[in-house]
Parts: C-alpha cells; sequence; structure tokens
C-alpha cells in the first residue's frame, strides 16, 4: 500500500512561526484526512487540540478552517480516550460527518464513539493496543505494514473477522500471511496525514520535552509517521521555552518534525492524567513513602486476588491488568512481597507502584518509563514471566472474551499482546457475572445469591484469547474464581481446585453452559478464607520443591536441600518420597544422599510419619545418609528424633562435612 498522503505536504500551508492558537492548528485538517491522536487512555491527551476540532465542525461558517470544515475523517487512537468531566475527550468527535472510520484497541472511555459504530454509522475497527503502535513505528519507517503473530485464532484474525465491527466496515487492514512456515497476521500500513501528541515544553523551534507527564507514550513514533508520510505534527503543551535552552537529551519529539505548537490556556484541558491534575509521584520528580496501606476487607475480590497472588515467583516481570486484577497488587502489599517481583504496565512503566482508576497506566516510584511501542517489543517477545487480566466470559475450549458483548464494544486493548506472549496467564473474575453474594462461615465459602448471567458459556462472542491457540502453543493458563480454579488443557478447561465449603454440581456446574473436565479437583488453600496474612512472603522465599533435589552422577550422591521446610502436613513427605523415587529408580541402583537440614522445622504431630518416610528412603533408595545443619539446636533435636527409630542419629555441622563422609564410603575409584 503506498504510503503517499491524500494530499500533498506542499499544499499545505505551514507558518514559520510554529507557536500558533489551536484554531489555526485545527484548521491544517482537512476532510477526508486520517488523524492520529496520540495518548494512552486518561494520559497525554491534547484535550485542546481535539475540543477545538470539534468546534471548527460545529460552527456554522464554513469559513472558519482554511478548506472548509473538516469531515469523513480517519480517527486512530492507540488507546481511546475521554475526558470524565463534562463528557469530553474524543467523545466530542462523535459527530454525524466528522468522522468516516475509527481505529482503536480501547472504546470504554469513548461511549460516544461506540455508539456510532453499534449503529452502523461509521466504520469501526478493533487492533490489538500493541499492533498499532507498531504499526506507527512500521508507518514512520517506509514499511507496508506491520507482521506479527499476535491476534492469531481470535477475533483479529481475518478468518474470525479482522477486527472489523459492523456489516459497514468492509476494507480489509488484517491479512493473514505465511513467513518461513509460520502463520502471521500483516496488520496494513495507511498513509497519515495529522499526528495531534501533547508534551510538556517547548521552545519556538518546536523541540518537545515530556518531564511533566506521566508517560511518554508513542508520542515519537505517532509524530513520525505522520511527518514521514507528508502530513503535519501538532502539539500541544504547558509551556514555552527560549530557543537552545532545553536540554537535548531531554527532547522527546525534535522540532524538525513538528509542525504546530499549542500551548494550554487553562488548568481544565492539560490534565496529568483524568485522575490527577499533576502528580509529581507519576513524572519521576519524587519518589513517594508509600506508607501504610490498609489491607483489603475481606470479599469475593479479596479471595479471587488471594489465591491468583499465590501465583507470583520471587523476581519475577508481572504485568497486572485494570479492574480485578489490580487487587493482585494490594494483596501483593498486604503480604509484604512486591519489592520480590516487578510490576509493570503495558503504558511503558517498569517497577513501581502501578496506579488504577482514572490514572492507570502511570506508576509511583518506577524503576523506569520507555515508550509504549519498546514495551510491546518486550511484552511480544516473550519477556513477561507472568499477566494477571480480567475473566468476563470463557469457553469450554479456554477462549475468552472481554472486548464486546452484544451492543457494548469495551474493546481488547493491550489484552491480546499481554496474554498470547507472557509465560504464564492467570485471569481472575467472579464466577458468574452479575450482584453475588456470598459468606465465610468457618473457613467455609457460602454462596447466598448468584449472579444472574452464567460467564462460562458453550462458546464466546468475541474471541479475546484463544485457548487452543494457547494450549498448542504450551501456555499454562489458570482461571481463578472466588469458588474454583480451571487450568487449560489441550481438551479444555479441567477444574483443579474447589474452595472448602463449595458442592462441584450445585454451585459450580449447575452455573455453566458446559461440563467441564473434572479429576480429582483439590482444595483451595483454607489461608485464603482467614482474615489473617497468609505468609506468602515466606512461600515465595523458599526453594522450589523440584529444584531441591540435585542428582550428582559422577560419585552417585543424591543432593536434597531441605532447608526452611516447614513441614505441617503429611502431603509434603508423600512428595519427598515420590520425587525420590522417581530421580532413583531409573537408575536401576541406590544412591548416596547428602541432605541439609537449616532452617528445617517438624511438626510434633507428624514425627512419626517423617521417621516412617525416611525409614522407607533409606530402605528402598539409600546406600547411606548424612545430614548436616549449622543449628547445634536442630542437630540434637534431629539426632535425638532419628535415634528414637535406631535411624543414624549423627548430624554433620556442614555440608563439605557430610559431603566427606560419604565420599569415603564410596567404593575405590568412584
Amino acid at each position: 500500500m503506498p504510503l503517499s498522503p491524500t494530499v500533498a505536504p506542499s499544499a499545505r500551508t505551514r507558518s514559520t512561526d510554529k507557536i500558533v492558537s489551536a484554531e489555526n492548528a485545527v484548521s491544517l485538517i482537512r476532510s477526508g484526512d486520517t488523524v492520529i491522536v496520540g495518548g494512552f487512555l486518561s494520559i497525554g491527551f491534547p484535550d485542546l487540540i481535539v475540543r477545538k476540532l470539534a468546534e471548527c465542525y460545529e460552527s456554522q461558517d464554513e469559513g472558519t478552517a482554511s478548506f472548509g470544515k473538516p469531515h469523513d475523517l480517519t480517527l486512530i487512537s492507540a488507546a481511546g480516550m475521554a475526558h470524565p468531566f463534562k463528557g469530553g475527550g474524543m467523545n466530542r468527535l462523535a459527530q454525524p460527518g466528522l468522522v468516516k472510520r475509527f481505529i482503536s484497541s480501547h472504546f470504554v472511555l469513548t461511549p460516544a464513539l461506540q455508539q456510532l459504530i453499534v449503529g452502523n454509522q461509521i466504520e469501526g475497527y478493533n487492533l490489538p493496543l500493541g499492533a498499532i503502535c507498531h504499526l506507527f513505528r512500521d508507518i514512520a519507517g517506509g514499511k507496508p505494514g506491520h507482521a506479527s503473530r499476535i491476534g492469531l485464532g481470535t477475533f483479529v484474525d481475518p478468518r474470525n473477522g479482522g477486527g472489523k465491527l459492523n456489516e459497514r466496515t468492509a476494507e480489509e487492514l488484517v491479512e493473514l500471511i505465511t513467513v518461513a512456515g509460520k502463520e502471521y497476521l500483516f496488520y496494513k500500513a495507511m498513509p497519515v496525514n495529522v499526528a495531534i501528541i501533547r508534551g510538556t515544553t517547548a521552545d519556538a523551534d518546536g523541540n518537545i520535552t515530556m518531564e511533566r507527564e506521566a508517560l511518554t507514550i508513542d508520542v515519537l513514533s505517532v509524530a513520525m509517521a505522520a511527518h514521514n508520510c507528508g502530513g503535519i505534527v501538532i502539539a500541544q503543551v504547558e509551556r514555552i521555552a527560549d530557543v537552545h535552552t532545553l536540554n537535548p537529551r531531554q527532547v522527546k519529539v525534535p522540532g524538525a518534525i513538528v509542525d504546530c505548537i499549542v500551548v494550554a490556556d487553562g488548568e481544565d484541558c492539560h490534565w496529568q492524567t483524568f485522575g490527577s491534575r499533576y502528580s509529581a509521584a507519576y513524572a519521576a520528580e519524587v519518589r513517594v513513602p508509600l506508607g501504610s496501606v490498609p489491607p483489603m476487607e475481606m470479599s469475593l475480590r479479596k479471595i479471587i486476588a488471594r489465591r491468583a497472588a499465590m501465583e507470583l515467583r520471587a523476581n519475577s516481570v508481572v504485568n497486572l491488568g485494570v479492574g480485578m486484577p489490580e487487587g493482585v497488587a494490594a494483596i501483593a502489599n498486604e503480604e509484604k512481597i512486591a519489592d520480590l517481583m516487578t510490576l509493570t504496565a503495558e503504558s511503558g512503566v517498569i517497577g513501581g507502584v502501578p496506579a488504577g482508576g482514572l490514572s492507570f497506566g502511570a506508576a509511583s516510584n518506577a524503576q523506569a518509563v520507555i515508550d509504549i511501542g519498546y514495551q510491546f517489543d518486550f511484552y511480544d517477545g516473550g519477556g513477561l514471566d507472568i499477566c494477571f487480566l480480567g475473566l468476563a466470559q470463557a469457553d469450554r475450549q479456554g477462549n475468552l472474551n472481554v472486548s464486546k458483548f452484544g451492543p457494548k464494544l469495551a474493546g481488547a486493548g493491550g489484552f491480546i499482546n499481554i496474554s498470547q506472549n507472557a509465560k504464564k496467564a492467570v485471569f481472575c473474575g467472579t464466577f458468574t457475572a452479575g450482584a453475588v453474594e456470598a459468606a465465610i462461615i468457618d473457613g467455609q465459602l457460602r454462596i447466598e445469591r448468584d449472579g444472574k448471567e452464567t460467564k462460562f458459556v458453550e462458546q464466546v462472542e468475541h474471541c479475546t484469547f484463544s485457548g487452543p491457540y494457547a494450549a498448542q502453543e504450551g501456555k499454562e493458563v489458570l482461571y481463578i474464581t472466588e469458588r474454583c480454579v480451571f487450568r487449560l488443557t489441550p481438551e479444555g478447561l479441567e477444574l483443579i481446585e474447589v474452595a472448602p465449603g463449595i458442592d462441584i454440581e450445585r454451585d459450580i456446574i449447575a452455573h455453566m453452559a458446559f461440563a467441564p473436565r473434572v479429576s480429582s479437583p483439590r482444595t483451595m488453600d483454607p489461608r485464603i478464607f482467614q482474615p489473617e496474612p497468609m505468609g506468602l512472603r515466606e512461600d515465595m522465599l523458599r526453594l522450589p520443591f523440584d529444584a531441591r533435589f540435585k542428582y550428582d552422577a559422577e560419585h552417585n550422591t543424591l543432593f536434597l536441600n531441605l532447608s526452611d521446610v516447614h513441614v505441617d502436613s503429611p502431603d509434603f513427605l508423600v512428595r519427598l518420597v515420590e520425587k525420590v523415587a522417581a530421580i532413583v529408580e531409573p537408575l536401576g541402583n541406590k544412591v548416596y544422599c547428602v541432605a541439609n537440614y537449616d532452617g528445617f522445622e517438624l511438626a510434633r504431630s507428624l514425627e512419626d510419619a517423617y521417621l516412617d518416610a525416611v525409614k522407607e528412603l533409606t530402605t528402598h533408595y539409600f546406600l547411606g545418609v548424612t545430614r548436616f545443619t549449622t543449628s547445634a539446636f536442630m542437630r540434637a533435636k534431629l539426632g535425638e528424633t532419628l535415634a528414637r527409630r535406631g535411624v543414624a542419629a549423627h548430624i554433620f555441622e556442614s555440608e563439605e562435612e557430610a559431603t566427606e563422609a560419604v565420599r569415603e564410603t564410596l567404593p575405590p575409584g568412584a
């Protein structure tokens, strides 16, 4: 597809003085133009310029604009934006005749434009947020489009609609292609005539910095896309600096690609986010003490967030979606584990504490703020260890819908990019839709009134996440509700956990449009339903179970790390014996064992069960065992316990001593 703009750039009237009024800036927008409005949800929205564009169209005087009243615009917004006050934002542009086509990833904040799409009055496309942001960069680079595996199997796949939202929308913007034997989606480039962006400070040459903005978003990519197509770049800023006074390292958009600078002439049109007029923490001017955040009240949301938080692991990179998944951050704070991982948002923030609500996308005390296109490079390439996203509607195959429900158009946002490529995806939501009432009595969950709508349907209306594609890729996927947990298998959903007090037939299957696979589901962790903290920090800092076993083939020795293990359930002892058996039996011979007991704790009620397990291991799998711990108390206590059952009771003080003792028993040459 050619990238030349509809109107030749030489025909545009450009002033040598780049600082102009908003009215003069929007007068350069012509009928039929493709206009990109930069920003992310509530952040970086050029409200004044959009407002003047709407007023220009509303005016009965055709002479308000140099080339007549603009109409039939193609409007592109990576994440649709609207101001919560006065019903403004991009909703101002939802006027008959002004917009011909709207392309976005998100429609919740643009209900007026959404209604034009649903009413078949304008063309509408819902494309993944990351794909749109990457497409801006590819347009800037003169490429024919953006090739990606993002969206395969979802409603964006041309085989499932290609992102088109109504009957009026006919042009195919997404094409299925094959590269090196693999399927890809090709998002087609289009000429861009106008870019409307926002920054903080500009000089008379048009250089722009963003020091007071919460994000850098995609402003550079958007500006380059318009400029390199021969279009114009209009920027809204807070203030003007003298030329040659801006630090070049802080200049985000060079003046060479900026045509018009509009200074915001009122506080109402340049809020940092829709939830905050200005926060020094969001702008990274200061790091703020987070203080003591009160714990969440016990509720269905807390139950879901607690169970989801149990999937967190130390040193992982995490994405938390908006809505129900935001509760995971609250639980991480309550359990004092937030410092053990890196939280991110698709907006470009890395680390710190992501903001929610009307400031979603911003963060306090962030480690870094990068352009949104680079964030999606990281996400699309598999950089996320785990993501937590909303669960609105699921079906038998594990498909998920969060984007469209009858006449309600929410949009996918970054959901497709995030869920498709994170190493592990966790979807969180109540089991039924609507007002669900429940109580916890003696640690048992009781459903007192269920929601009226079923979330688990035979087939989702709009496929935002493809279960079959994820299963084919071997992705680990969980669906967490207040009463049960499902996991994705190649055959579809499988019920794996049930809350205490919940009856599978009455409380789960009776409220589903299909019967999931059920194979001996276990009970959800009882700590989830108790008022006190769950102790996740202690759990998280422990070694993973499988990492506690290491076999040295050269010396036929199994190193068993029981450090900091607190045995308070016979299940651990069963798993211990099973794991040793799985390692040793295929060898066809017994092994020596060196066991680390540093920090080991054993419930008194399980002493006999523990000694039985030790006897079984030493009888069937071990040629000999040496044990060590640096604790004199533990050496004495453990030695006494073992001696009572006639097990060798000597406990060494270090791993070196224990290992040397084993080596002395090895046959010559071993």
